[in-house]
């Protein structure tokens, strides 16, 4: 047996009516999802408005100092270099008398006794000298060998002097100058033209160092003017030219002077 609808029509779906009353234990209520637990529409509270957006908080992270360090550090080297490499260049453009000059304790003989440093004179037998040890004045017609030899005995005043006018340094010391200082004497010496070193006796100074109308005296073999006065003064200080001899000289030692008849003259 059928059942008609009113009217004839087609079957009609029963219309569900809210009543405004909370569900009943259990069931979701209208518009959560199903399965969430939670609601999707508004929160309370929120005036049916969704939150505002929030801001993102910039962190500053701070600036890294070590390149900037780094670089500032080069760059002062750089500049230094430079300002050594030109300020050596500038000192090493004056004229030797000017760097002499300007080395500190220097004595320039040639500005306090113009006679004593004519130079040229050659006197047989022992001179008696104002200046000691020697610096300039009448001298042995030989000259002691100063092809960077390091003599360990006292040598002749009378050829030593005649290898300055050669443009030889000669560096003596006290005889009791300990060995270690020595030592470092001979490294500056041995084997470089021009140069000499020999003990001398009755020093008022460790070390004396001895160039044609100059002379410098220092404490030790650490001291720099040494080094500066054997760069400005060798060669330069010769009053017979650079080509002057300092080989087929005297190598004996002792402080009587020798016959320089057979030696070749200079």
């Amino acid at each position: 047996m059928s059942i008609s609808t009113p009217g004839g029509g087609p079957e009609r779906r029963p219309t569900v009516v809210s009543t405004g009353k909370k569900p009943a234990a259990g069931r979701p209520a209208a518009g959560a999802k199903a399965g969430s637990g939670k609601p999707t529409g508004p929160r309370p509270g929120a005036g049916g408005k969704g939150r505002k957006p929030v801001t993102p908080v910039k962190v500053s992270q701070g600036r890294s100092w070590g390149p900037i360090a780094l670089f500032v550090a080069v760059g002062v080297l750089a500049a230094s270099i430079i300002g050594y490499g030109a300020w050596a260049a500038f000192q090493g453009s004056k004229p030797w008398e000017d760097r002499a000059a300007a080395i500190d304790g220097i004595v320039n003989f040639r500005e306090k006794d113009k006679k004593l440093v004519e130079g040229g004179n050659h006197q047989a037998g022992a001179i008696t000298y104002s200046v000691l040890p020697p610096v300039a004045g009448p001298h042995n017609a030989a000259w002691q060998n100063c092809m960077g030899d390091t003599y360990d005995a006292p040598i002749a005043n009378e050829h030593a002097v005649h290898s300055l006018e050669h443009g030889t340094v000669w560096i003596t010391y006290r005889p009791d100058l300990p060995a270690d200082q020595v030592a470092k004497l001979k490294e500056k010496v041995q084997g470089k033209e021009k140069l000499m070193l020999s003990p001398f006796e009755g020093l008022d100074k460790p070390i004396s160092l001895q160039a044609w109308g100059y002379q410098l005296k220092v404490d030790n073999a650490d001291d720099g003017r040494i080094d500066e006065f054997i760069k400005t003064l060798r060669v330069n200080a010769s009053i017979e030219g650079p080509t002057a001899l300092c080989s087929e000289g005297i190598t004996a030692t002792g402080t009587t002077p020798r016959d320089g008849n057979q030696m070749p003259q200079g």
